[in-house]
């Protein structure tokens, strides 16, 4: 028996037999290709686009194949891939300059693109390399005549192990019969994850080497819930994650069944519970799951182009297409969030020491304000089409803000003198994720209509602690006394004016400080979908005075551990219910 820990990427937990699957790797040639020949082997690579892009369409149109929006909308973004004008460019000036056989230019123009995706400190930029790879080694196979091992053909139940799995990998398996996921590579904001709990199967990924340590056919346990995989378990383990299964599966029902139920505490106070998400294929996560709406809608899913911003056009489709899901129900998106560590290269000027206190979000907006107004411009078009909501992030004080408002005000002239529809009375918000926002809460509530609370950043930012420092980490404290100070002041701010004050951190979807907050007054909590149905229950749970109680006596704390201790030893007194 052997134990790997790796990142839980879809809830649940599964026992079958392990399906290795490892990519056939096959040598890509490299020959001269003559003057007079290079049209025709441009013609021979848009030939071989042609027949991917048709075998994507025949499995989207294959009548005995139910697909999800999200796998649907993957093949389409894979289509878009396929046809794109800058690969396509490229492969033609390589031909062109190189002079060599277009399968070898394929790779060096996909391997380029892949490296600037790399490069980025962002992990779900970095994971869109995964699309090119995919659609890269579409076009290959159709060059070279070569077929591919296909997941389709599974006959049984099995729990597939790879190293790696591509989007179409997953578009295309047998879903009755593949139970689990297992990768060596991966994140959570990959989309084997996305896909995986789109379609309720248990996955684990960014396992190092397990496929190589794994038999075809070897018994394996599935933890997804805890970012566990257990190969040839003994009996006695076995028959834990049996009962383990059940009551997860059991209790997983329940609390779905709550979805359409309020969140509303023993004693009438009301909240609302929203979703975070950063694409589109979570939408469908959000409304099985009964949020309220999206509070944070993180933009950067449609700026993957580590060379070109996207057009205005392109934005307003999309902002347009969530909105249209979302029907009357809200969705705050939120305006570009690139710089620092985060920064495209196409505006890469150099590298700064500390980008995390550095050239982002605002401050970039105000270098580039032709990025801003673009974003705003889409955004606005796209109101018109539902609940729209705007937020800034990362605003430091009121002479950020101003400069903002004033690109969003000559956007609306423009809108207005072209006679183009919007919504004029659309609100505009902020993220208070810096001690400075935190502490002139006062002066920015007269500017906007609502403040989201962005703990992640708030939380490193009063403590000065790095989160991905490992010597530190363990500082990063969300019941540190100056941090629930912070959150208590821009509350109380906020209801003095009479705006929204929401909280999208991390610490909205926190179980242990879901009391807290309802006892310091937040009204409105944005989270992972997934976790809306366990913070539903606790607020449907306890009472609101009994909360407000435990705050105050939490307030006069001093300790973050004598905190967090307190509010655990409470829970388990005043909740009959599991919390892990």
């Amino acid at each position: 028996m052997n134990e790997y820990t790796g990142i839980a990427a879809s809830p649940g937990i599964s026992i079958g037999k392990s399906y290795l699957y490892i990519e056939k790797e096959y040598s890509t040639p490299i020959y001269d290709i003559p003057e007079a020949e290079i049209k025709s082997e441009h013609e021979r690579f848009q030939g071989a686009v042609n027949k991917a892009t048709e075998e994507i369409k025949k499995l989207q149109n294959q009548e005995n194949k139910a697909l999800s929006k999200e796998e649907s909308r993957l093949m389409d973004s894979h289509i878009l891939l396929l046809n794109d004008p800058d690969i396509k460019s490229k492969i033609v000036k390589n031909l062109q300059e190189k002079k060599k056989n277009v399968e070898w230019i394929l790779i060096q123009v996909i391997e380029e693109n892949i490296q600037k995706l790399n490069a980025l400190d962002d992990d779900y930029l970095r994971e869109r390399a995964t699309d090119l790879v995919d659609i890269s080694q579409r076009i290959l196979r159709h060059l070279l005549f070569k077929k591919r091992e296909s997941l389709a053909d599974i006959k049984e139940e099995v729990i597939v192990v790879a190293n790696s799995l591509l989007p179409s990998d997953i578009l295309v398996m047998n879903k009755k019969m593949v139970i689990g996921l297992v990768t060596d590579t991966g994140s959570r904001t990959s989309h084997i994850s996305i896909l995986a709990k789109s379609l309720g199967i248990p996955a684990v990924v960014g396992l190092s080497d397990l496929s190589g340590q794994v038999v075809p056919g070897d018994e394996i346990i599935v933890d997804g819930n805890k970012g566990k995989v257990i190969v040839q378990p003994d009996k006695k383990l076995k028959h834990l994650y049996i009962r383990n299964k059940e009551k997860w599966k059991a209790r997983e029902i329940k609390l779905l069944d709550m979805k359409e139920l309020p969140a509303i505490t023993l004693d009438g106070k009301t909240v609302k519970l929203k979703a975070n998400i950063e694409f589109p294929e979570e939408l469908e996560s959000v409304i099985s799951h009964g949020a309220d709406g999206i509070g944070l809608y993180r933009s950067e899913f449609i700026f993957i182009k580590p060379l070109i911003f996207p057009s205005e056009e392109e934005q307003f489709i999309e902002y347009r297409n969530v909105l249209e899901v979302m029907g009357k129900k809200s969705v705050c998106i939120r305006t570009l969030d690139y710089g620092g560590e985060k920064i495209t290269s196409a505006f890469r000027e150099k590298i700064e020491e500390n980008p995390i206190l550095g050239w982002r979000a605002v401050r970039f907006y105000i270098s580039h304000p032709e990025v801003l107004k673009t974003q705003v411009r889409a955004l606005l078009r796209a109101s018109a089409y539902g609940n729209l909501k705007i937020m800034f992030p990362m605003i430091s004080g009121a002479g950020e803000l101003e400069k903002v408002l004033v690109m969003v005000e000559e956007v609306k002239c423009d809108l207005k003198k072209n006679r183009i529809e919007f919504n004029e009375n659309i609100e505009i918000g902020i993220m208070i994720e810096v001690p400075s926002a935190a502490l002139t809460s006062d002066i920015l509530k007269s500017y906007v209509d609502f403040f989201s609370i962005g703990t992640n950043d708030l939380i490193q930012y009063t403590i000065a602690v790095d989160r991905g420092n490992e010597r530190v980490a363990y500082l990063y404290d969300p019941f540190h006394p100056a941090v629930l100070r912070l959150i208590k002041m821009i509350i109380k701010e906020g209801k003095e004016a009479g705006i929204d004050v929401e909280m999208c951190g991390e610490m909205a979807g926190n179980v242990y400080t879901t009391v807290i907050l309802l006892g310091l007054g937040l009204e409105i909590f944005s989270m992972s979908s997934f976790r809306i149905p366990k913070v539903k229950k606790i607020i449907r749970s306890i009472s609101f005075e009994d909360a407000r109680k435990l705050t105050e006596t939490i307030m006069n704390l001093s300790h973050a551990d004598k905190i967090e201790e307190t509010i655990k030893t409470w829970m388990e007194e005043h909740l009959d219910f599991d919390l892990d």
